[in-house]
């Protein structure tokens, strides 16, 4: 996150080509795609360094989320649309969110589920397709 926060500040300031430094070292430690042009809120962490994860340049992240290692949060082919993460959501490992989707606040997403229709506030959802089988959670109870 170390990186990611820096070149993000340096992207917010417009500085040129410092930024993508940054997206190269994210790469070449982490051995993932968090580009800082992205909007991470304060408070998100990448669990175990944040190794794997890929997450699409214009896809949005709130404030405290925890993302497991091996998450994909991106696109879908023919969708101009990306996700939106809301606040407090644990994405467990493995996890792909995909599409013109929207995660509500406080959701937990199970490890390995491929989440690709928007979820409710305070829900969990699990398997591949993902559904909700659990709704007015608290994220916490699960990390």
């Amino acid at each position: 996150m170390i990186f990611y926060r820096i070149g993000n500040f340096l992207h917010s300031c417009k500085v040129p080509l410092l930024p993508r430094i940054f997206d190269i070292l994210i790469r070449l430690f982490y051995r993932s795609a968090v580009f800082t042009s992205t909007e991470i809120g304060r408070g998100t962490i990448f669990a175990y360094g944040g190794i794997a994860i890929v997450i699409h340049r214009r896809a949005r992240i709130g404030n405290n989320c925890i993302i497991g290692s091996c998450v994909t949060i991106g696109g879908k082919s023919k969708s101009e649309g990306v996700p939106v993460i809301g606040d407090g959501v644990y994405i467990a490992t493995g996890a792909k969110i995909l599409g013109d989707i929207e995660i509500g606040d406080g959701c937990v997403i199970g490890a390995n589920a491929v989440v690709t229709k928007s979820v409710p506030p305070h829900s969990l959802v699990v398997g591949i397709p993902a559904k909700v089988i659990k709704s007015n959670i608290r994220a916490s109870d699960y990390y």
